[in-house]
């Protein structure tokens, strides 16, 4: 007899924000500092010009966590909802649009089963969600599924410092450790789930050359602006930049 197949409940990207001391701590860990700062505002810059107008657009945002880009995109005038699968991480993200006084829909809900109809938002927008949802491409479908025009998404790339940290973390997990065990994607394995989908990529955005925690070790906003504008002027940044934040469009049918 096989064993019985984990519920996706089991999986860490939904039981480590179910609590909500990590709820509470999430912008701290990912945002804070010089560098946690650079990362925020330049996804924020990029995904503004990714979708421009914003403002009275419909945009869902899927894996919304603490509501950072939910609650940017409605400070530009989109109206905004924003679903994620931890209730933790919806209290914290209300809370926050309260204090900035954005008006979000928050709602619960499941990456890989969204409860929208087809083509219900002008653009969905997904942020570091499929590095780490059980099955990426049914997520990206349903991403797809719900977009009337954009669809608006990041990932770790396979030819990047990232993906000898995914390694390592892979194999930390084998060994009963609790961590993120994040997957790195290849430009083709994208493009394809992206075709099956019916949506081709309009513009990319490629981050860091160096390894985001060598940033954050050196801890200067000024020093990593300085290096990787000239990794990137070396075109060192096009072939292994990550994160890749990609806009994709849905093809003429």
């Amino acid at each position: 007899m096989s064993a019985a197949r984990p519920s996706r409940a089991d999986h860490y990207s939904y039981s480590v924000y179910a609590d909500p001391a990590m709820a509470e701590a999430f912008d701290a860990m990912r945002f804070s500092g010089p560098i946690g700062r650079l990362v925020a505002e330049t996804q924020e810059r990029v995904i503004a010009s990714f979708l421009a107008p914003v403002s009275g657009r419909t945009i869902l945002d899927v894996g919304t966590g603490t509501g950072r880009a939910a609650i940017a995109l409605a400070g530009r005038g989109a109206r905004v909802t924003g679903v994620d699968a931890s209730a933790e991480m919806l209290a914290v993200a209300s809370k926050r649009a309260r204090e900035a006084g954005a008006n979000v829909s928050f709602t619960p809900g499941d990456a890989h089963e969204l409860g929208f109809a087809d083509r219900s938002f002008d653009a969905v927008v997904c942020l570091r969600v499929l590095m780490h949802t059980p099955d990426w491409r049914q997520s990206l479908a349903e991403l797809c599924r719900v977009a009337e025009r954009h669809v608006v998404f990041d990932y770790p790339a396979l030819l990047s410092a990232a993906a000898i940290q995914a390694v390592s973390r892979r194999a930390a997990a084998r060994l009963g450790m609790r961590v993120e065990s994040y997957r790195v994607f290849s430009d083709r394995a994208i493009h394809q789930a992206l075709s099956a989908n019916g949506f081709q990529i309009s513009d990319v955005h490629r981050q860091f050359a160096l390894p985001i925690a060598l940033h954050k070790r050196v801890n200067s906003a000024a020093v990593t602006a300085r290096v990787e504008g000239m990794l990137a002027r070396a075109g060192l940044t096009r072939v292994v930049g990550s994160p890749v934040t990609v806009v994709a469009e849905r093809c003429a049918s």
